[in-house]
């Protein structure tokens, strides 16, 4: 291994690392990445940046913002009110008709999205048995068309890059219906062994609040016992900060102090009884908001707020409204709410004012769970301008055609004609990260073809297998289903877009040097990022069910294992039937 080689591979390797320990987002550090590979001039500079206008990368930014107008319309309300039976066996088969057919025209997020809000508050089957499902058929209806899904069309940017023929939009079709007949038995078998209840209709009370002792309190000089704030009914303190100096489970004989800052966790409803206490000012009652409405949100995986805090992100000017308390996963947060780093679906209690839904920026930062309507619904003509045009599209794509990029093109203009979209709304709503992230991720795959790493790591895993060549039907079978199984790995541990950009340069090498057909390998990347189903925190979609439904990595670990075994051994025996290696 020379310099060069070893210098990416070094690259590659500690970014692997940063994605997994979520030093960063993922966008800035496949950009960071990018630019690190970029600076000793291993390819030339208009080839790096050329990637950033691959025409699959546009396709997939136009089809993110085509799917914005699909929100608007009535289409998934239309779903959500036939997602539900008497039966919860009927109930799981509406749904995984209804989303896995959804999920495979739609952005399977906005899917999820929509339709979240509807299970949480129906009344009939215990709503933690429905919306691990409704993730789960999600994903699996993405798996089925070329638009299914962000990692399909990553994995299609990448083959057009290395200058081979884009995917058809059907190419998905036969392994993604095998996939979803089994798997899909799999989910609804498996959700019944979900531990559920009906969600209660208040906000949940696995939150943690922040309250500050004001110099003057009366209770200054007071133990925690003496004060009654170590008795509180449906609150616990967990930590107390004093001068940057963190008392983790503070003793009842712990004398207070001013300035002193309080973390509880617990009831958010007794937000209000603190701030009743004199001297002790709960964590955004400054804003004047603790007397209004509280209502529960999602943070969006779009949002401008994660990866920073809330003290950076002005947080009441920019929503008009005020955090009273932060959940996550049931995980113990340390420090003030104040300092705490946003993540991708955090849950939020958020006090709000008059102006909070009127807010031009609310359905790009949150998912709301009380499912507000933030835009008036569209006119009869804009939502047949929507609908038809969207089905236009993709049928002509299909049929060959136009290419789904320049229907895209025009359906976007006509979009803005019938003013279903404005430009603003795009601006606002421009899918920048994912389009850092694969722009990034082609220019670092060039990278490392450029300096022979990706020939060197496929001539590893050949010798380490014992392939001699294509004609070796075993040895090449056991290097597909390597590639899929690390695919697999990965986006569990990680993320299904990064899995796919991570995985696509080594795969694609390992077939060329077996001498064999690309498709087999290319598909094991495609379904092998796609089955997240043990970690809830692989894909955006469990991540948000999980928030909203109060579920724990256990829940989906329960449900997974099976869903994701079937899913395994469907793609692994389908792939190569549809796709021969010969």
């Amino acid at each position: 291994m020379d310099f060069a080689q070893l210098y990416v591979v070094a690259v590659i390797v500690a970014m692997l690392g940063g994605l997994i320990m979520n030093i960063a987002r993922p966008a800035w550090l496949f950009s960071l990445a990018a630019l690190i590979l970029y600076f000793p001039g291993f390819v030339e500079p208009e080839r790096m940046f050329s990637h950033a206008v691959n025409p699959a990368v546009l396709t997939l930014i136009l089809l993110l913002i085509s799917s914005l107008a699909l929100e608007r319309t009535r289409l998934l309300s239309w779903i959500s009110k036939r997602l539900f039976a008497k039966s919860q066996l009927l109930t799981l088969l509406r749904m995984g008709g209804l989303v896995a057919f959804s999920s495979a025209l739609l952005n399977n997020t906005a899917v999820v999205a929509s339709l979240m809000s509807a299970v949480r508050k129906n009344t009939s089957h215990p709503s933690k048995r429905l919306l691990i499902p409704l993730s789960y058929f999600a994903i699996l209806g993405g798996t089925l068309t070329l638009i299914g899904t962000s990692t399909n069309l990553i994995v299609n940017s990448f083959l057009v890059d290395y200058g081979e023929p884009s995917l058809n939009f059907f190419d998905f079709l036969s392994v993604g219906l095998s996939i979803l007949l089994v798997a899909g038995t799999a989910v609804i078998i498996s959700s019944y062994w979900i531990t559920g209840s009906v969600l209660p209709k208040e906000i949940s009370k696995d939150y943690y609040l922040e309250a500050s002792i004001e110099s003057g309190s009366a209770i200054v000089g007071q133990t925690l016992q003496q004060s009654g704030l170590a008795g509180l009914s449906g609150l616990t303190l967990v930590e107390l900060i004093r001068e940057d100096h963190v008392i983790s489970m503070p003793d009842s004989d712990e004398l207070l102090k001013a300035d002193d800052q309080l973390i509880f966790a617990g009831d958010v409803s007794q937000a209000k009884q603190l701030a009743a206490i004199n001297g002790l000012s709960v964590f955004a009652e400054n804003t004047g908001l603790l007397d209004k409405y509280l209502t529960e949100v999602i943070v969006s995986p779009n949002s401008t707020l994660v990866g920073r805090s809330l003290k950076q992100s002005s947080f009441r000017a920019h929503f008009d409204a005020a955090v009273v308390a932060i959940g996550r996963n049931g995980s113990r947060l340390s420090g003030t709410i104040a300092n705490t780093e946003i993540r991708a679906g955090d849950k939020l209690v958020l006090a709000i004012g008059l102006d909070f839904y009127k807010r031009p920026n609310i359905d790009r930062n949150f998912i709301l769970l009380d499912k507000k309507e933030l835009h008036p619904p569209l006119a009869k003509h804009q939502e047949v301008a929507a609908e038809t045009g969207f089905l236009a599209v993709v049928g002509m794509a299909a049929a060959g055609v136009m290419t789904l990029l320049s229907g895209l093109f025009l359906y976007l203009m006509s979009l803005f004609v019938f003013r279903v979209l404005t430009p603003t709304e795009v601006r606002r709503r421009l899918p920048f990260e994912i389009w850092l992230v694969v722009a990034s991720a082609l220019a670092i795959a060039d990278v490392f073809n450029q300096v022979g790493a990706a020939e060197l790591l496929a001539s590893v895993v050949q010798a380490l297998l014992s392939v001699d060549s294509g004609n070796d039907y075993i040895g090449v079978y056991w290097a597909f289903i390597v590639c899929y199984l690390l695919t697999w790995l990965i986006t569990e541990v990680v993320t299904n877009n990064a899995a796919a950009a991570l995985m696509f340069p080594m795969a694609f090498g390992l077939a060329e040097s077996l001498g064999v057909n690309y498709m087999p390998f290319v598909m094991a990347v495609a379904y092998g990022a796609s089955a997240s189903f043990i970690s809830p925190f692989g894909y955006q979609t469990n991540l948000m069910v999980m928030n909203a439904g109060n579920l724990k990595f256990t829940d989906f670990a329960k449900a997974g294992w099976l869903v994701s075994m079937s899913f395994s051994i469907v793609a692994i025996v389908m792939i190569p039937i549809v796709f021969p290696f010969n």
